[in-house]
């Protein structure tokens, strides 16, 4: 693309901030808690888009004036200086050139979001319940090394250690927008602990990444909630078994996309605290509609990709975790690493910057940029 061809994309854009920067001290606008949220995250990829044209622009410059210099100087010094400047100029026009393309493409609202992680043991059993505990540490340590939050709604513990279940919120900046890519059925082949020939075991988790809905992504009747407490179970001191810290909510909802009437039940046993429980236990039942009626958003994005990067669909196949091999593969992409202990440590940044760049590409493609 030429230098006029992608300024031109940028023209207007300046105005649109300023009027923008104006809306978003506009008392009426920041009343309407969802047009200020849409209007201060397009104040911040404007800022962002403006910023790199910026430095775009004062590249060009260099280069102009640089080769003005080149024409007319006679002095060998200046000629060498202008030269210099201009070769580094140059060099570094095709990454702002991608960058800006990049900023361009209208990102996934959801990007920005937190997220809620569902890890469910699938085929395998124990074996399964064991991964699916594996996958949870990963995600743990990962998110520690973002400096995150994590918060553990529920869990079903699996039989011989592990989870059967276990769903947990991630909180930070910009997390579903990295985490989306985890969304798929991970598999696993390993000799299992309780495997007394040495044979190698196939087993499966499903991972589930959802966006995490603000209260004015849905509407939701509280008035029609029908709540329940009870008592804790497990581990937690003199207070479990005593107080019915535990919550659970019925909620009646219509399925926008086939009309049918359906019963969500959702349980919150995290905290001691009954209120505490019960506000997570509404975030999760946003969440849950909002995927929901998001579903068709996914399904058509899925259906113009060409790769499975990014697509929210659930029952594929994304990696293998071969222990025999030390060895992680992900499908999606062919990428393959040789230091499995590593990245069930949480070392698992290498692999999403490169799903990031492979969605990129198909964005660029795509967008006829």
């Amino acid at each position: 693309m030429s230098d006029l061809s992608l300024l031109s994309r940028l023209d207007g854009l300046d105005a649109r901030f300023e009027e923008v920067a104006t809306l978003i001290t506009d008392p009426s606008v920041i009343a309407d808690q969802k047009r200020y949220v849409k209007l201060t995250k397009e104040y911040r990829d404007l800022e962002k888009i403006l910023q790199a044209a910026r430095e775009y622009k004062n590249a060009i410059n260099v280069i102009e004036e640089s080769q003005q210099l080149l024409a007319s100087e006679d002095d060998e010094e200046m000629r060498a200086l202008a030269k210099e400047e201009l070769d580094e100029a140059r060099a570094k026009i095709p990454a702002m050139e991608e960058n800006i393309k990049l900023l361009l493409i209208p990102a996934d609202p959801d990007d920005a979001k937190n997220c809620i992680v569902e890890i469910r043991g699938g085929t395998g059993g124990d074996e399964a319940a064991l991964f699916a505990g594996d996958l949870f540490r990963m995600y743990q340590k990962y998110a520690e090394s973002k400096g995150w939050g994590l918060a553990v709604s529920s869990f079903s513990e699996g039989a011989a250690g592990g989870f059967k279940e276990i769903i947990f919120t991630l909180t930070g900046e910009g997390v579903y927008g990295i985490m989306k890519y985890e969304s798929g059925v991970h598999r696993v082949q390993r000799v299992p602990a309780t495997e007394t020939q040495g044979r190698v075991h196939t087993s499966a988790a499903t991972v589930a990444v959802l966006p995490e809905a603000q209260e004015f992504d849905v509407e939701i009747h509280e008035g029609e909630i029908r709540w329940d407490t009870f008592r804790s179970g497990g581990a937690g001191g003199q207070n479990v078994n005593k107080v019915e810290s535990g919550v659970r909510l019925r909620y009646n909802w219509k399925n926008p996309n086939t009309g049918v009437v359906e019963e969500i039940l959702i349980e919150c046993t995290e905290t001691r605290d009954q209120p505490k429980n019960k506000e997570r236990a509404l975030s999760r039942l946003r969440t849950f509609i909002y995927d929901k009626e998001h579903q068709k958003y996914l399904d058509d994005i899925a259906s113009k990709r060409k790769t499975m990067v990014s697509t929210g669909d659930r029952s594929a196949k994304i990696r293998t975790y071969n222990f025999p091999q030390g060895r992680m593969t992900d499908h999606r992409i062919n990428y393959t690493i040789y230091n499995l202990p590593a990245f069930l440590d949480g070392d698992i940044q290498e692999c999403i910057d490169n799903l990031i760049i492979a969605e990129n590409a198909e964005k660029l493609k795509a967008s006829e940029l």
